[in-house]
């Protein structure tokens, strides 16, 4: 098939109209020629150079126009430096450029290119140019902001502007040399995943040796519009003198080498310049070509360039396509028939809109035929192989063939037979009669429950019963295939009962589960199951709980749903063990910080050994044990009987122990420093008191002391400072709270004696 004309579409993403911030730039180089000593006169010791700078911008929508022409917003601006030095030897401006438009698609007329791709390159021709020669290099350089936005490859293309320049050797100077100039522009458009190949190659007039290589592009300019002519400015003027700034990629990814992404495989011949390589992402991408020239191994010049590729999905327009069923050698049609002679041939060539004439021709052997409707019906003489070709605008430039191989063999039937044992399970036995004209190769079994087999007479042991659908499909040796499928009622029932426990000693009471292990059964199959302890469950595999000591029987019937049945029982299966009953009381009932020693009392049945915890920290094997706890609070006593025969039992009581506070206050108090009854003061245990307030009052009802502080008391004085207070009776209010939150309140008086 030979894909040659093609339409693009998503091609909003290519060229979009930017602001006047000249987000308009996507390539430009600088080359120059040399045209001998200024004014003829060696003793000048000046060459005359004309430089050419080629700009190119996008064209479509609102993007800035190219710098000195009508109407643009800046002059462009070209600026000459010597090497090693920041001041400019000259900076001037240039004239309108030569616009021209340039063809996005070069050298293939089967890519419909849409009306809204626009691509101009503007031509500056400098004025000539005196340049003394020098044992160092000229740089003439050229700054803009700015690339476009939507460029996929670099960082905050929307900010990055390009530095285009050519570097004026000395060696190139002494020479009167002349650059390099590039052939041709690439192309604007690529196709994603399609083969490339542009010729990137330059020509030199002296025919020195070039060399080519990707490389970065530059960065200049800036978004500065308050000083647009400084150097961050969208048009410096002068321009900033190297070196420059390469522009950075979007990593790990992209890069200088790789500006497609590591996956487009794309290079560039390093003597020929030639440009390969298969794009595999959407997008707009800046990229980097560099031609350097020697002269007797000598680097005379290096002409940069930076373009700007944009990368789509191109929709084939005319592609020769049928319904096939599958590709041969690459690009043939197969159609594969077995037993069937006449074939409809069904035409999916696209698109329509632009296939203008088309065919069918076919070999039949003793004869052609050839067919003008769209889609083609063939009757062949009968088994073999014939060649057949679909043309599509046959002669024209934009043309393509499909070539069509068919292959008609001898005719296949599936077919086979079963037999099973349908109440006892067991294999089922399939028998392959499938009959074909050639050696059937292969079998391919399904036998519905996600098993299958590849040998042709196989037996099957079913895990689970049910109707079971089961396909045969086999192929002969010329490839042709057929299935069948049939239906199957497997509802044996299990030619052995098999149930976990296999057997059970515990204590009473010993809940199990039954593990029904038998196949094959499900919800569809009776099921009947006698524990021995008069308890019976119909579950496939059920819990029971046995409550009684002893030794018990288990027996286990299945009945099928087509009325098969089979029973087992499970002599002396389940043992269960007599258990004990803990139970304890404890004595006082009422425990506090004041008394927490308690003796327990043990009320168990059936117990031989006994195993007390107090609180996790003491433990005691005696019956009757006496604890004293180490804290208030609720506290955990666990009791753990064991029988003679091994069971054992537990129960767990909390016990309360309430934590307490005592305050007492006195009557009277002699405040007269003997150290002796010298402060009114409670006292008592006050552990866990929160919340505390004392008060004293005089008769008259005024406040004359108060402290939150228990242990700090009255001293007889007013707010225990200044002169002693009169002998007499005074009031006194104490509050506060309990450990456990407990409110109380206690008043008395307090005599003051001296």
């Amino acid at each position: 098939m030979n894909h040659l004309l093609r339409t693009l579409i998503t091609l909003g993403i290519l060229l979009p109209a930017l602001s006047v911030s000249a987000a308009h730039i996507i390539g430009g180089e600088i080359t120059y020629e040399c045209l001998g000593w200024t004014n003829g006169d060696s003793t000048t010791n000046s060459r005359a150079y004309r430089f050419t700078m080629y700009i190119y911008r996008d064209c479509q929508g609102g993007g800035a126009l190219f710098d000195s022409a009508p109407g643009a917003p800046y002059q462009a601006s070209v600026t000459v430096y010597l090497q090693g030095q920041s001041n400019p030897v000259f900076n001037f401006s240039l004239g309108p450029p030569l616009i021209e438009p340039v063809d996005p698609n070069p050298g293939n007329p089967c890519l419909i290119v849409p009306s809204n791709v626009c691509v101009q390159r503007a031509v500056y021709n400098f004025p000539v140019v005196d340049l003394p020669v020098s044992n160092q290099s000229y740089y003439i350089v050229y700054q803009r902001c700015c690339r476009n936005n939507t460029i996929t490859n670099i960082v905050n293309p929307g900010g990055s502007g390009a530095s285009y320049y050519m570097e004026l050797t000395p060696a190139a100077q002494a020479a009167c040399n002349n650059s390099p100039t590039y052939n041709g522009f690439p192309p604007i458009v690529l196709c994603a995943g399609e083969t490339f190949e542009f010729d990137h190659s330059a020509s030199d007039a002296e025919g020195d040796q070039l060399v080519y290589e990707f490389c970065a592009p530059f960065l200049g300019g800036g978004l500065n519009f308050d000083f647009p002519f400084a150097f961050d400015g969208v048009a410096p003027s002068p321009d900033a003198p190297p070196p420059y700034n390469p522009v950075t990629f979007v990593a790990p990814f992209y890069s200088a080498l790789d500006p497609l992404g590591a996956n487009a495989d794309i290079n560039i011949n390093v003597n020929t310049g030639l440009i390969t390589g298969v794009p595999q992402n959407q997008g707009q991408f800046v990229v980097g070509v560099c031609v350097k020239e020697y002269r007797n191994g000598q680097l005379l010049s290096t002409v940069f360039r930076d373009f700007q590729f944009n990368v789509t999905i191109c929709d084939p327009t005319v592609v020769a396509d049928i319904r096939e069923d599958a590709l041969i050698n690459g690009n043939e049609f197969l159609l594969t028939r077995c037993g069937e002679t006449r074939i409809n041939f069904v035409n999916q060539s696209f698109q329509q809109a632009y296939i203008d004439e088309f065919y069918w021709k076919f070999d039949l052997g003793d004869r052609d035929t050839t067919i003008n409707s769209w889609n083609a019906v063939v009757q062949f003489p009968g088994i073999g192989e014939y060649k057949g070709q679909l043309f599509l605008n046959p002669g024209t430039e934009c043309s393509d063939t499909a070539s069509i191989v068919v292959r008609i063999f001898p005719e296949i039937q599936a077919d086979y037979v079963y037999y099973y044992d349908t109440c006892v399970a067991g294999a089922v036995k399939f028998e392959d009669l499938s009959q074909a004209g050639a050696p059937i190769s292969n079998w391919s079994w399904a036998f519905g429950d996600g098993q299958g087999s590849s040998n042709q007479n196989p037996d099957y042991v079913y895990a689970a019963p049910g109707y079971q659908q089961v396909d045969l499909r086999v192929t002969d040796q010329n490839g042709c295939q057929d299935s069948i499928r049939k239906e199957i009622e497997y509802y044996p029932v299990p030619a052995l009962l098999i149930i976990s426990p296999s057997s059970f000693t515990g204590c009473a009471p010993g809940s199990i589960f039954f593990d029904n292990l038998s196949t094959p059964i499900n919800e569809e199959y009776d099921i009947y199951w006698d524990f021995g302890d008069g308890s019976s469950a119909t579950e496939i595999s059920p819990e029971h709980t046995f409550t009684k000591e002893g030794v018990f029987p288990v027996s286990l019937s299945v009945t099928s749903p087509i009325g098969c049945q089979t029973d087992t029982v499970f002599s002396n299966l389940i043992t269960i063990e007599p258990s004990p009953v803990a139970d304890f009381t404890y004595s006082p009932q009422e425990l506090d910080n004041f008394n927490t020693e308690v003796q327990f009392s043990d009320r168990s049945s059936g117990a031989s050994r006994w195993y007390w915890d107090f609180e996790g920290i003491a433990y005691s094997t005696s019956q009757n044990p006496a604890y004293a706890f180490k804290d208030t609070g609720l506290q955990e006593v666990k009791l753990v009987v064991t029988h003679p025969s091994g069971c054992r039992d537990t129960t767990v009581q909390l016990l309360d122990v309430v934590p307490k506070v005592t305050y007492f206050l006195p009557n009277a108090f002699t405040p007269n420093d003997d150290s002796a009854n010298d402060v009114f003061i409670g006292k008592g245990y006050l552990r866990g008191l929160k919340a505390f307030e004392m008060s004293i009052w005089n008769r008259w009802g005024e406040e004359i002391f108060r402290t939150e502080d228990p242990m700090v008391g009255w001293n007889g004085k007013q707010n225990n400072t200044g002169k002693p207070l009169p002998v007499g009776v005074y009031f006194c209010l104490v509050r506060y709270t309990g450990p456990r939150g407990e409110k109380v309140e206690l008043q008395g008086v307090a005599t003051l004696v001296r």
